[in-house]
């Protein structure tokens, strides 16, 4: 799947890693690591200043971080996508401390929450447990986007792409925005990935993170939501405010903007098409994931090979048999025109 983008992604990671920019990063000064130069020229021909907002979001099935930032529309656009190195536990929320769970769900990272001195090169935290998750009795604390190829309940990014990503948003912070959203998700919330998972026990929450990740893919903009009756709310509010236990009854909503009402109706009915249709793919996860371009290194280079080149203090990589496993079960299917593997 998408083999074209994971080729290159090998072929950068492996140039990154034989000029040896790990190894030469400052780990006493790491914090004020600067944007680099090729990140700049991208920024300005895309239309964009270095101190624009940025967005974050994170999808744990394909393992991939994305970057998005402000650009002269007032829109939000992809700058970059980064492939995760390595994430723990299995697709759905973190709920308690020690359950190896990489959170789900919508976090606001403010300036506060990043951490120049980090034991894996840089980090931010994700502000998890979030307030709704607080009320649920949600526990666990620490839970990060960092650097390593290493990970208990964090998303691991490597030290070189944590590096870029770091400088980045801090400057948009130090630019005037109070804080980035970050959305984290169990995968790219599609019709063909809805189907695949419709008899997860997380379904339903899955589904309400979907109304955020459709505005978004709508307005470009980041979603404002809430949090009544314990569940995600991301409509705007008629009458009255959102209550302040998360876990109160809502208030009166206004109507769903036609645009993502029209957008989710036609995800449902395709979702429902391929259900019937019985194409809907399955997947197994024996511990969290791996890009397929880190999986690839870690296959033919093995991990201590991976170790090195992803963190600056060879941390080492973690359940390195375990993410050599394939999430993707062997069947093929035919989905409209892109076959999937």
């Amino acid at each position: 799947m998408r083999t074209g983008i994971y080729s290159s992604l090998v072929s950068l990671l492996s140039g990154v890693f034989v000029a040896g920019c790990v190894s030469t990063l400052d780990l006493d000064d790491r914090g004020s690591i600067p944007v680099p130069a090729g990140m700049i020229s991208q920024m300005r021909e895309m239309e964009m200043q270095v101190r624009d907002p940025v967005l974050v979001r994170i999808f744990k099935q394909e393992s991939e971080l994305e970057l998005w930032k402000r650009d002269k529309s007032g829109k939000f656009a992809l700058l970059k996508t980064y492939p995760m190195c390595r994430w723990s536990g299995t697709l759905g929320p973190k709920t308690e401390q020690g359950d190896r769970q990489a959170p789900e769900g919508f976090y606001t990272v403010s300036a506060g929450r990043l951490n120049p001195q980090s034991k894996y090169f840089l980090s931010f935290d994700l502000g998890y447990p979030n307030q709704l998750e607080r009320a649920k009795g949600f526990t666990g604390s620490a839970l990060m986007v960092h650097g390593a190829c290493s990970s208990s309940g964090c998303y691991a990014i490597s030290d070189e792409y944590v590096g870029e990503l770091y400088a980045i948003v801090r400057e948009a912070l130090r630019g005037g925005q109070r804080a980035f959203q970050v959305q984290a998700y169990p995968f790219r919330m599609t019709p063909a990935n809805l189907a695949a998972h419709r008899d997860n026990p997380n379904f339903e929450f899955w589904m309400d993170l979907k109304v955020g990740y459709d505005r978004f893919e709508i307005f470009r903009q980041p979603p404002e939501f809430g949090f009544c009756e314990g569940r995600y709310r991301f409509s705007e509010v008629a009458r009255g405010k959102f209550p302040t236990n998360p876990l109160g009854r809502c208030p009166q909503f206004e109507a769903v903007p036609e645009a993502v009402a029209a957008k989710t109706a036609s995800d449902h009915k395709q979702m429902q098409s391929l259900v019937e249709s019985d194409l809907a793919i399955s997947y197994a996860y024996s511990d969290g994931g791996m890009h397929p371009a880190f999986r690839k290194i870690l296959k033919t280079r093995g991990p201590e090979f991976l170790s090195r080149k992803t963190s600056s203090t060879s941390v080492p990589v973690s359940r390195p048999q375990a993410a050599l496993a394939d999430p993707y079960k062997s069947r093929k299917v035919q989905i409209k025109d892109a076959t999937v593997e």
